[in-house]
């Protein structure tokens, strides 16, 4: 028995965590979706293909001077409001966090998805969309193991009074609280034990959500143009616009869920620990990730292979020949 897999199984009796094993995770066949952007309001057509083993989620832009490839990586991250994007040599993707939600909820790990425009499509501003694209490819597991990072210490990030802070806890789990002078939020809390058919049932078709007071000043700032009540909950002073209503009584709080699992998939692996954030943001869950990141000696890498595992995300360092030689199945359209 190695020193490393001694530590482990100590450190798992003494915590009474049981050590994850699962194969990792990719998609049956190439599927396509089309939308607009969210704040763009560009059309967009987004294909997400089969990746082999330890590749990671890779973006695939396709300018005309050929494809360029950026890993869903905190070393590809840019900053931007109200939304996550990233960037590389010039090339960007806007609003990744719902795709990268449905990808990371369902335990797909590996997957190319290729853009012919700089933002993902917001569908119906939920992951509810991608979810169902995925089931419809299908999820395949490879013979490869998925590590997890384990949190051993607490890692936090304040700004005022919001903050959010990743604590050790013998499995993954998220607390998140929100706060909004509007009588339909006020204040939600929601907590959400990760499962694949609790984020499927709970959390994936939690819509975005805007305030109509605010819509002409993000449209001065070039944000929000291919938002609409077919894709964001929009608020006025007393209620609710959409003639539909909500989906879930408290969808404020869990669209922040949401946000915030798509937000951690830049970690590069999946996490162990409990996640607890107050009044945050796209810019608080990413600078966690960074922090988490930069303190190595608070966290472990368990249930992989004997290999080593890179981090930030593997998808950086993905060689983009392997995106060339992908195959190319008959593809499903949703």
């Amino acid at each position: 028995m190695s020193f490393l897999v001694a530590c482990i199984l100590l450190l798992s009796s003494s915590v009474n965590f049981t050590v994850p094993m699962r194969q990792q995770h990719t998609i049956g066949q190439s599927v396509t979706c089309s939308g607009v952007g969210l704040h763009t309001g560009q059309p967009v057509t987004a294909t997400l293909r089969p990746a082999p083993p330890d590749t990671g989620i890779v973006f695939v832009r396709h300018e005309a001077d050929g494809p360029v490839a950026l890993g869903a990586s905190i070393t590809n991250l840019v900053p931007t409001e109200l939304c996550t994007a990233l960037s590389s040599n010039g090339t960007y993707v806007k609003t990744v966090e719902h795709l990268l939600s449905a990808l990371v909820g369902l335990e797909v790990d590996n997957v190319y998805v290729d853009l012919d425009a700089g933002e993902v499509p917001v569908m119906d501003g939920s992951a509810g969309p991608f979810v169902r694209l995925i089931r419809a490819a299908g999820i395949v597991a490879q013979d490869r193991r998925q590590p997890f990072l384990k949190i051993m210490q607490p890692i936090e990030v304040k700004d005022g009074d919001r903050r959010v802070v990743i604590e050790p806890s013998p499995s993954t789990r998220i607390t998140y609280s929100i706060h909004y002078e509007h009588p339909l939020i006020r204040k939600q809390s929601y907590t959400y034990d990760w499962s694949v058919s609790r984020f499927e049932q709970d959390i994936a078709d939690a819509r975005t959500f805007g305030f109509l007071k605010e819509v002409e000043n993000l449209w001065s700032r070039g944000l929000g143009r291919g938002g609409s009540l077919d894709n964001t909950i929009v608020l006025s002073e007393r209620g609710v616009l959409n003639e539909s209503g909500l989906r879930y009584h408290d969808e404020f709080v869990r669209h922040k869920v949401l946000d915030l699992i798509g937000d951690l998939a830049l970690l590069g692996v999946p996490f162990i620990g409990h996640l607890v954030a107050d009044r945050s943001g796209h810019a608080l869950h990413t600078m966690l990730v960074e922090k988490v990141l930069e303190q190595a000696d608070k966290w472990i890498l368990i249930g992989g292979t004997d290999e080593p595992v890179g981090l930030p995300s593997r998808a950086a360092r993905t060689p983009y020949g392997h995106v060339q030689t992908v195959p190319q199945p008959a593809s499903s359209t949703l």
